[in-house]
């Protein structure tokens, strides 16, 4: 299954103001100077690779969901660095179409934030 984005090529800048979007989202670099962390009540959602070309992109996501992507798509691998179960890194070239992308940076922060405890939960969507 390909679908082709065309002339929309994903940038840094692109998903890295798609992260920051979401209610609560914060930006860090814990790691280096150009590993961006995203975290929702301290909780990391995303992390950028702000060198790579085309952008990687590591998501949380459900195991299951995990599995599945890496074997519909050969851009989609197990997580760099991370818990291969629960983190694909996805590298955003034209054979990853935008909004599935941002559908998938939408699951990894709400499987985050739905594993916030109640009290952070309220605290981020007052914030």
């Amino acid at each position: 299954m390909k679908t082709v984005v065309g002339a929309n090529k994903m940038t840094f800048e692109i998903l890295n103001n798609y992260c920051l979007s979401h209610i609560g989202a914060t930006k860090e670099y814990p790691f280096d100077e150009t590993t961006a962390v995203y975290k929702v009540g301290h909780k990391i959602f995303a992390l950028v690779d702000e060198e790579s070309n085309p952008p990687r992109i590591n998501l949380k996501c459900d195991p299951y969901y995990a599995r599945e992507l890496r074997e519909m798509y050969e851009n989609v691998i197990a997580g760099y660095h991370m818990n291969k179960k629960h983190w694909n890194t996805v590298i955003c070239d034209d054979d990853i179409d935008e909004s599935m992308l941002f559908g998938w940076i939408d699951d990894s922060y709400d499987l985050v934030f739905s594993s916030l405890s109640k009290k952070m939960q309220t605290f981020v969507r007052n914030s």
